[in-house]
């Protein structure tokens, strides 16, 4: 079957087959920012921006994508310039391994669109979808924190 998305700003159409996962299919079209990790929804290495919100790629039949909006880590940035998450993730060190990273900064994106003041539990439930093995998780939380200021107009030293 033949599917149409809009990903990252882009028009696009893809054959695929009825139990393909839409994980799958974005890393065979080149979206290598999309980890493949657990399978099962339970790392978050595979979170894109589906229709604005943050879901799990290997969950998704790729059918049921048909008509969607999918953002990838790489269709955040503006040309260059990295978006606000990124950029605070990178300023905080929060990147070790850089494995879990894409997930971590989309699950970011989706929080601070809805809550753009977190408190630490907040972040911490918006990023318990995340599993990092390099971690423990104190780059990623400053990170969040830096990007809210950074999102605000604010600076981003951690």
């Amino acid at each position: 079957m033949r599917i149409h998305v809009t990903i990252n700003r882009e028009r696009k159409a893809f054959d695929v087959d009825p139990g393909d996962k839409l994980l799958d299919v974005l890393r065979r079209e080149g979206y290598m920012g999309v980890k493949k990790g657990c399978g099962t929804g339970d790392c978050g290495a595979c979170a894109v921006l589906f229709n604005g919100r943050a879901m799990n790629s290997c969950l998704i039949f790729a059918a049921k994508a048909d008509g969607a909006e999918i953002v990838t880590v790489e269709g955040l940035a503006n040309g260059e310039r990295l978006h606000p998450v990124q950029e605070a993730f990178l300023r905080s060190g929060a990147v070790q391994c850089g494995y879990c990273t894409p997930g971590m900064v989309i699950s970011t994106v989706d929080l601070l669109s809805r809550n753009p003041d977190p408190t630490e539990d907040e972040i911490r439930e918006g990023l318990s979808g995340n599993l990092c093995r390099c971690t423990g998780y104190v780059k990623q939380l400053d990170a969040v924190k830096a990007a809210a200021r950074l999102m605000k107009g604010g600076d981003a030293d951690v």
